[in-house]
Formats: structure tokens, sequence, C-alpha cells
């Protein structure tokens, strides 16, 4: 078991962080950390001494005075290396720098010293620490006017706000899961070489660039996020998913949406003397469709997706779909009626169920935006 601590563990990154590695607890014990502990040596102190690797995140972004953003940076760095000091702790350090290092402003000249004060306290006492240069960053539960123009424009498109362009420039992008697999993967190699000296191809204090994986323009980006909003709004359309990009970006949109007003989604009903008819989803991309039936009082689901989109859409009795997002207590219940067939998309990292509340059977259209697989490890089983 490795012990990791994440600084800003409650931030955009530390949150996907967190709650990715408690999906492998066989693996990593995930120390507690609160933001109170910067302001309790005791405390901070007592942490650093029972990790085994601590991702340092804390970091203010923004502030209207660029003085601040420094002072603080540049403070929360030297609080860790004077607690690693004090009880001497050598945790493998992993520290997410930015490519604003090169710019000319505080904020990037407040992670390039901090990255250089973490390298020269590993030199000194023989630690490990790996400074992260990280493009920009998007994805679900970012902050809008804070982390990233993603989550800005997601959030304005999705609360009938008008987006701005202030500078339409390129922007250079990773996913944030992306990003918590590399961090991942470096605990990971790190760890198992200070366990076997033999392994000597491990750096034991580097910078990382880690690359971005996607490139677009300020305004293609906001084009592209308005046609989701156009489209899914007014049809309930999903849009073209075929690309590891546009299925993170809609992932990303689908978390903006505010879920207990906008759903269930009522789909059209057309009844003639043959019968009925409802179109349950429009898609621009694969996947796979599915049909259900469950009976009274069963309950289906208790899991959630890391990755995968998917739709539910009752056609027929009576039906409580439930989601809740992964690290929250609140639920959020949608009672759905064959009678006006209706659909609820499951946001990613929401654990989501639907239970057969009527007195007949249950009917049951599913879509996902993969090939379904019971052995798929996007698929983990939380009760909601």
């Amino acid at each position: 078991m490795i012990k990791v601590g994440i600084t800003g563990q409650r931030g955009f990154i530390g949150t996907h962080l967190f709650n990715t590695l408690g999906l492998y607890n066989d693996k990593y014990d995930r120390i507690p950390f609160e933001d109170g502990y910067f302001k309790d040596e005791d405390k901070l102190r007592n942490f650093v001494s029972s990790c085994d690797a601590i991702v340092h995140l804390a970091a203010m972004n923004r502030h209207n005075d660029p003085e601040v953003i420094y002072n603080t940076n540049i403070g929360l760095v030297k609080q860790l290396i004077s607690a690693c000091e004090a009880t001497k702790s050598t945790p493998h350090i992993l520290f997410s720098s930015s490519t604003q290092e090169e710019r000319d402003n505080l904020y990037g000249k407040s992670k390039k010293e901090g990255r250089l004060l973490f390298e020269q306290w590993a030199l000194k006492n023989n630690a490990c620490f790996t400074g992260l240069i990280i493009p920009n960053v998007f994805g679900p539960f970012g902050h809008p006017y804070y982390n990233s123009v993603v989550a800005t424009f997601c959030h304005q498109l999705t609360h009938n706000e008008t987006p701005k362009i202030e500078v339409d420039g390129e922007l250079k992008l990773i996913y944030v899961g992306d990003l918590v697999k590399e961090i991942i993967s470096d605990i990971q190699l790190h760890s198992v070489a200070q366990n076997q000296p033999q392994i000597n191809t491990v750096k034991h204090c580097e910078t990382k660039q880690i690359p971005h994986s996607s490139t677009i323009k300020v305004s293609d980006l906001l084009s592209k996020l308005t046609q989701y909003r156009n489209d899914y709004f007014e049809k309930g359309e999903i849009p073209n998913l075929n690309t590891p990009f546009d299925r993170n970006l809609w992932n990303t949109f689908l978390c903006y949406i505010d879920h207990e007003s906008f759903f269930p989604y009522l789909l059209k009903l057309k009844t003639d003397y043959r019968g009925s008819f409802v179109e349950t989803i429009k898609l621009n991309s694969g996947g796979q469709i599915s049909f259900s039936t469950t009976m009274c009082g069963v309950t289906r689901g208790n899991h959630f997706h890391t990755r995968k989109a998917e739709r539910f859409a009752v056609i027929k009795g009576k039906a409580r779909i439930q989601l809740r997002r992964i690290g929250t207590n609140k639920i959020m219940n949608f009672d759905l009626d064959g009678s006006q067939p209706a659909f609820v998309d499951m946001p990613i990292w929401h654990t989501h169920n639907i239970t057969n509340v009527g007195e007949e059977e249950l009917y049951t259209i599913f879509w996902i935006n993969e090939h379904y697989n019971p052995e798929d490890a996007d698929t983990f089983f939380e009760k909601v």
C-alpha cells in the first residue's frame, strides 16, 4: 500500500486524483488533507510524516493583487518543506507547476521558484521529487472563472449566460483524467524503484513536461460547446463522440447542466390507430442501445463511470432514478412515468440507479457511448 497525501485535495485536480486513487484501495491508502493544516503546524507535520508520496496541488491561481498570489504559493511550498525537515520525513513529492513558468507574471514565477525550492530540498535530503509542468487542464467539476475557459464556457452556456472571447488564442489542453493517470503512474514508478534499488532508471529528482493531448482555438471551442448546447437543450441530441477529445469535452459539458431543473427530459409521444411511437435518442456517434424490464420494487445499477456517457429512457411503467456525485452526500431524485416517456442522462463520476416504483413491469431503454462490457474497468459499483 502506497500512502498518498494530496494538498489541495478538495480542488479541481485534487478531487479527481483523490477519487481515482479510491478506485484502487488495494494499492493506495489516501491520507486525508485539509487546507487548515497549513495553519496548524502539528497537523501539517503529522500529515507529511504519514505519507509515502505527497502531491502538492494547493495553490492560488487568481487574485486582484499578483503579489498575493506569489507570496501565497511560495509560502505553501516553504511550509511543506519545513514540516518535512522538522519531522525528518522524505516522502516523494510531486509538484504541480505550469507552462506559465516562462511567462512574465508572478503566478508563473511562484511556480518556477517553488519547483526549484523543492529540488533543493530533495537534493539536500536524498529525497525523491518530481516537478510537473502542466498545460491547461479541463474536465468535470472545474470552477468557472477560475480553473479554465472550458469550465467558464460550459457554465455560461448551461446557465443562460453569454460567453465572451477575450483573446482568441490557441489552447493546449489536457483532460483531467489523463493528467491523473500521469500522476498515479509516476507515484507507482517511484515506489517500485524505492523498494527495488536495483532499478536505476528512475531519477530521484526530475522535471517532467506533461504533454497536451489536444489543441483548439478559443473560438472553435466556443463554437463546439454552443452546438452542444443548442442540439442538446432543444432536441436532446447527443453530439459526435468518436474522438477522445469530443468524448471528454461532452462529459465535461454535461456535468455543468442543472440536473435537478433540466431532468427528466420529456420525449415527444406520437400516437395513432396503430399504437404509439417515441424517439428516445438522436445520435451523431455510435455506442450501444439496450432494453430491459424490471420487476416491481427492484433496483438496477448502483454504479458509476469515469468516462462513459449513459442515458436511461423510461417508456412503460413508473421509475425513480437517483444520482449522487462521488464524494458528496446529496442525492438527486427523478420520477419518470412511461405514460409520458422521458429520459435522464448520467454524468460521469455520479453513481446512479433506477427502481421500479410502480405496480407493473418497468420498461427501460439504455444507451451508453461505448460497447458494454461487464468486466470493463470503467464500471465501479457504489450505492447511491
